[in-house]
């Protein structure tokens, strides 16, 4: 079995330079009690008073006070008015159930990445968006066959490049010169003009899928398709990936279409 690992480019735009500066900026203390908080209240499993809470953590008895004030208002931290005491309440508890559920959806996800990678004889991969700038890899499933490209989980890549990128961009809403600006400063493996990547763009808008031919790595191309939220935004997308020159115009054409009903598929999964 032959694994090929992708060498995914560094994330340099300017969208990128503002959110690290933003990221940098001091810490916002009441927040930072907040999740103390929740984390003692969450370890101890017990009733706590306010007092003790603020001398446990070393927080001021006042702000201590009124950040549990304020927990109790968003439901994630119960108040027993008899006792005066707090623990940790219900809401938390649904926030982590929700987050629990998500993983498990995502697991549920697999099968259906691993037919179509079966069947095609290539890797499928599931991207997620991660803010404004970047997407990650959350899951991966390689054909069994004796070469596949090996895509490890944890990958970030910026949200314009690949065949992913080309779909993101449709929905960004971002204007030919704040686009071209994005698309500057990207490093791509082989040359790529921003008039071939606006039109390869906008092809992707009216037919649903995207395509890489090698532009992001060398040697590969890769094929990908929308997995959109309940509010029709994309949060995910999912491709598959492959030995560039393996397939003709018109294989691609049906892997894209395999890909875009899939994204369908995967929307009525992950939401």
């Amino acid at each position: 079995m032959h694994n090929e690992s992708l060498q995914l480019p560094a994330l340099r735009t300017p969208l990128a330079a503002e959110i690290k500066a933003a990221s940098s900026a001091v810490t916002v203390k009441p927040v930072v009690n907040a999740v103390r908080i929740l984390r003692y209240l969450t370890h101890t499993g017990a009733p706590e008073r306010a007092a003790d809470i603020a001398r446990h953590l070393a927080i001021n008895p006042s702000t201590c006070f009124n950040i549990l004030r304020t927990l109790v208002a968003e439901d994630v931290v119960d108040f027993n008015a008899l006792s005066k005491t707090y623990s940790a309440g219900l809401g938390l508890a649904k926030l982590v159930e929700q987050l629990v559920t998500h993983g498990q959806r995502l697991q549920l996800a697999l099968p259906l990445m691993r037919e179509l990678a079966a069947k095609f004889g290539v890797t499928v991969t599931l991207w997620r968006r991660m803010g404004v700038d970047r997407i990650v890899l959350v899951n991966s499933e390689s054909s069994p066959t004796d070469m596949h490209i090996d895509m490890p989980a944890g990958q970030r890549l910026p949200i314009l490049m690949g065949a992913s990128g080309r779909l993101f961009v449709t929905r960004l809403g971002l204007s030919d010169e704040q686009l071209r600006a994005e698309f500057e400063v990207l490093r791509w493996a082989r040359s790529l003009s921003f008039e071939t990547y606006l039109r390869e763009v906008n092809r992707a808008r009216k037919r649903g899928w995207a395509v890489d031919d090698g532009y992001f790595a060398t040697g590969v191309l890769a094929v990908a398709a929308p997995v959109s939220d309940l509010s029709k935004d994309i949060a995910f997308t999912v491709s598959a990936v492959m030995i560039r020159g393996q397939r003709n115009e018109v294989q691609i054409e049906a892997l894209g279409e395999a890909l875009r009903d899939l994204g369908h598929q995967l929307e009525a999964v992950l939401f």
